[in-house]
Order: structure tokens, then sequence, then C-alpha cells
């Protein structure tokens, strides 16, 4: 005789993170280039296509995405005839101080396959700056190592919910970027979740996989790749058998002001009635955290509409350069 047995499997629940809803949104490769080529002026889908270098389905699939989401509008062209543009909404202007932390690292940080850089004017001051995180109570610069985090009055537990993991970026030898390994980084959901919880002192494997419900094997493979570009370290705590923490290398302390401001952004857009997740300090001057984007002259806070960019194509192995049309 069959004896039928009712099994209720408890879901896994995991704390809540305006990073995590963020994410859902930006945390793919594709979308992070879309969203920076629209900054830089490119508006049109052919356009758009060879600066990204996204193939055509992958890039409509995108659009569409964004714009289901209130990150873009499709509009008519502003030279008039039958062809559209794409425009960022309040909310998808909202990503500036993020775009410009993810420059700030990849100017810094980037292994050198980008075809472009940028320099930026303040027209404020009139100074070619370096877009800096400053802590608003006092204005000094942000460092991950003098922040602490506690949880805040909208913390509490969800169930996890992945969509389908993302495609990789196609690229062609036409591409124009800015980011390349920013983009890798932020556009990869799993790797920004596991910065995430490294920047929270969740350092072990175990530890790490129950802050983020990542599967064993993705997330083996994500601390080995983030190990291999330098942005984490291994360290051993127990010899036998060999138990590893993963620390911050310089170059992953200094990605934390990207996933600051798209925490904030996440904050604006995402978080409970309650309030955010997660409160932070800046230890300097003891103050609640209230992280802004300055320039790096005059100190003052960025605005778009305050900034010119002149685009500089690196050249190549000589790395000459010439100024292109934004």
């Amino acid at each position: 005789m069959l004896i039928e047995v009712s099994v209720t499997v408890e879901p896994q629940l995991i704390r809540t993170c305006s990073i995590w809803r963020a994410l859902e949104v930006v945390g793919d490769a594709p979308t992070v280039l879309v969203i920076e080529a629209i900054w830089l002026g490119t508006r049109r889908f052919d356009a758009l296509r060879k600066r990204t270098g996204l193939l055509k389905a992958l890039l409509s699939d995108r659009l569409k995405r964004l714009i289901a989401n209130g990150m873009i509008e499709k509009c008519p062209s502003s030279d008039g005839g039958n062809r559209h543009e794409y425009v960022l909404t309040q909310k998808g202007r909202d990503l500036y101080w993020t775009s410009l932390m993810l420059l700030r690292w990849e100017q810094r940080w980037g292994a050198g396959r980008t075809k472009l850089r940028v320099e930026l004017t303040h027209k404020s001051c009139g100074q070619v700056f370096e877009p800096e995180p400053a802590c608003k109570a006092c204005n000094q610069t942000i460092d991950a190592t003098q922040v602490e985090w506690e949880p805040g009055p909208g913390v509490g537990l969800m169930e996890p919910v992945y969509s389908r993991r993302r495609q990789q970026r196609e690229t062609t030898q036409d591409a124009t970027t800015l980011f390349d390994e920013a983009a890798r980084i932020i556009g990869d959901r799993w790797a920004s979740l596991i910065m995430r919880s490294i920047f929270t002192n969740i350092n072990r494997f175990d530890d790490i996989r129950r802050d983020t419900a990542i599967a064993t094997n993705i997330l083996a493979e994500r601390l080995a790749w983030l190990t291999s570009i330098g942005v984490i370290r291994q360290e051993q705590y127990v010899d036998s058998p060999p138990r590893y923490e993963y620390r911050l290398r310089r170059k992953g302390v200094d990605y934390y002001p990207a996933l600051l401001m798209l925490m904030m952004w996440g904050d604006k857009y995402f978080c409970s009635p309650a309030g955010p997740p997660v409160l932070l300090t800046h230890r300097d001057c003891g103050q609640r955290l209230e992280p802004q984007v300055v320039c790096s002259h005059c100190r003052e806070p960025l605005e778009a509409h305050e900034v010119d960019f002149r685009l500089i194509e690196v050249a190549g192995a000589e790395d000459e350069k010439h100024a292109v049309s934004a």
C-alpha cells in the first residue's frame, strides 16, 4: 500500500537589502552599458548598438526591460521624422552618482581594455576634476574601512527570487565604452552580492552562502574570479582541513563607493515604508553617513547639468589619444 506523505519545505530566507533589489534592475552588464551609452548622449538604436557592441536582439530586449522598469522612455526623435530615441527618466538619471563611481573605479583600477577615457569639467568651478565619494556631514572622502553598518528600520527577511542567469555581453570591434571591468562586476549580480557580504564583514564561504543564497558552485566560481582580478584575497584560518576567509584588497575597498551609491538609489526606489534596511555611520566624524559625490577640486556636490565631459579615445599600445564626439 502506498502512503502519501506531505512534506513542507520552509523557504530559505535572507536579509533584505536595497542593493539586492537594485541589482534586479541594473545587475546585468548589457543593461549597465546601455545606461552608460545614453548618459553619453547616444539615444538611437543603431548608435546604441555600435557604442555598446551588443547584438541587436539583446539590445532590443534590454531597452524593453529598462522601459518596463521606468528607467528610460522611448520618444519621437528630436529632429522629426519616424525615428525614435531613448531618454532617461528621473529614475534613470538618479543613477548618475553610481555611474560616476563606476567611472572613477574603472579609470583607477580597470584592466586597460576600454577604448575610451573621459575628462570631466565642473562648470561651477571651471576645473577638471575626479568625482569623489564624500560624507555630507564632514565632506571628507569616504573610505570603506571607516564606515560602520547596522540594521535599519526596514530590515527584515525575504525569500530570494532569482531570475534566469543573465547573458554575457557580446561585443564587436566597434564597441566604445568607458566601463569594462566595472560593468562586469556590477553587471554580475552574484559578484555584487558577494561584495556586499564582504563589506559587511561576512567573510567565510558558508556564511556568504547563507547571506546571499547563492548556489555553492556559483559562489565558488565567483569567489575564484574576484580573487583572480585582484578584488579580494584568500586567508587561511584553519590548517586541517584548510578553511579560508575572503578579505578585500585595496582594489576591492575602492569599489565600495559604487555599491554605496547603488544602495542609496535602491533605498530611494525600493525600500520598505519603514525605512532603509541598513544604516551607516561615518567613523571619521561620528555622524550618520549620508553619502554624496563631490568635485575633487571645490568639494561641491555634483549635478549632471553642471558637468561637461570630453571623451578621449585610447589608440592602442602607444596610448595616443584624441577627442571624439560624445
